[in-house]
């Protein structure tokens, strides 16, 4: 693949992956009670818990938009796949079983699996 699809490459699919981790954070910063019901009501978070995450989540989105910052921007990538990773568990943990609704977190992870594939492959032609 050449430079210039590489690079659109990459910016479709981290746009995608950060305006995804950016939405699902949106209702956490308050927390409204949709969320509240979801995080701390099923799964048990504590609700300054889902705050953080929200914020941590706003943050590494936004950090792996920002051309550069090479060494922060692999710890936005391994946080967020962390938090990805983290609700995987949490829900498998608290369901008891495994869910096929779960294959929608294919949706939050494929892109942003894509965008570091991507990432990786413009700091090599570089």
């Amino acid at each position: 693949m050449n430079k210039k699809t590489v690079t659109i490459l990459y910016w479709v699919f981290t746009l995608a992956f950060s305006g995804l981790m950016i939405y699902s954070s949106v209702g956490g910063i308050g927390p409204d009670e949709k969320t509240k019901a979801i995080f701390h009501g099923w799964l048990g978070y504590p609700i300054y818990f889902i705050q953080l995450i929200s914020w941590a989540k706003i943050i590494g989105s936004l950090v792996i938009l920002i051309p550069g910052l090479n060494r922060i921007k692999e710890w936005a990538y391994a946080g967020l796949f962390f938090d990805l990773g983290g609700a995987v568990f949490s829900a498998l943990a608290v369901a008891g079983s495994f869910d096929p609704r779960m294959f929608m977190m294919l949706i939050w992870i494929l892109p942003g699996v894509l965008s570091y594939i991507f990432w990786q492959q413009l700091k090599k032609a570089k």
